[in-house]
């Protein structure tokens, strides 16, 4: 049985990670906090550290003997912060790789974000020319070109993927939908924005595919890819279809204001992901929301 080691486990896409790959292979966890009861996990080996520190990797350096694979979701929840955002992101990848480049790992995947591409125009493609506009979009995006430089230079396999908005189950709830849901569910009146902004909404299940292709096939070595549904839904129309599947809550539009680096349109180029990978999305949108919906109404948190 292979271990994988993910960082970031206890967040809500390193919670469905390691949910999908813990009946076959052997999980570590590595988080700067331990997991919420809801996102805790038996049969993970939960390790606490910081990997922007090379000395909190160190206490740890017992446990990380024979990993074989690696995905990178850790980095600093609050994007105010800068100077975190910086160190979590780019300086705890750097970290990373430079504790397992020597060391025979199979596939590191760091995930990556759209943020990446600044104000590139929708749909967005894979490029490097692009300029971040955010203090996390500039962070990660060092990141990925310092993952591709240690792939160019001492072909360390890593792999990146750049998410788009991914979403279901267990979620917190300062992300969009399952915010909409929960005020919704507990009835209250809840301040949104114009909603006049678009984005590409992923299910869960179709994000924990595409790592699960990675995995079996071991292609992707030294590429980028975006991850997405590959088309716009307007936010708007997404809380409204959510509160009238629910019946109950009122969304207050225009009380809420877009952030100065937010843009109105985005979605991705997903044609690289769907040749090279034959992924594709299964879930769609209504389907998406029906099944997150039915796990708020059991775990109103």
């Amino acid at each position: 049985m292979k271990n994988i080691l993910i960082v970031g486990g206890t967040g809500f896409l390193g919670y469905h990670t390691s949910k999908a790959f813990s009946k076959k292979f052997k999980i570590l966890s590595i988080s700067t906090s331990k997991p919420k009861k809801i996102r805790f996990l038996k049969n993970v080996k939960y390790l606490i550290a910081d990997i922007s520190k090379k000395k909190s990797l160190k206490k740890i350096d017992k446990y990380l003997n024979n990993i074989s694979y690696i995905i990178n979701f850790g980095g600093h929840v609050d994007h105010h912060n800068k100077r975190k955002v910086y160190e979590s992101h780019y300086i705890g990848l750097k970290n990373l790789i430079n504790y397992f480049v020597k060391k025979k790992i199979i596939m590191f995947i760091q995930i990556g974000s759209s943020m990446e591409y600044g104000k590139q125009k929708s749909p967005q493609k894979e490029n490097y020319s692009s300029r971040p506009i955010s203090h996390y979009g500039k962070a990660k995006k060092k990141a990925s070109l310092y993952a591709l430089k240690m792939f160019k230079r001492f072909n360390f396999p890593v792999t990146i993927l750049r998410p788009y908005q991914v979403y279901g189950p267990n979620q917190d709830d300062n992300r969009l939908i399952p915010y909409t849901i929960i005020q919704s569910l507990k009835k209250n009146q809840f301040p949104c924005s114009s909603g006049l902004q678009s984005r590409d909404f992923l299910y869960v299940s179709d994000f924990i595919n595409c790592i699960k292709l990675l995995i079996k096939n071991n292609i992707a070595n030294g590429q980028v890819f975006n991850i997405g549904c590959g088309k716009s839904h307007q936010v708007k129309k997404a809380i409204v279809k959510i509160n009238k599947k629910i019946r109950s809550g009122k969304p207050i539009f225009n009380k809420l204001k877009m952030r100065k680096e937010e843009q109105k349109f985005i979605y991705p180029d997903v044609s690289k992901i769907k040749k090279v990978l034959k992924w594709k999305p299964k879930t769609n949108f209504e389907v998406g929301i029906d099944k997150t919906i039915k796990f708020y109404k059991r775990n109103i948190i």
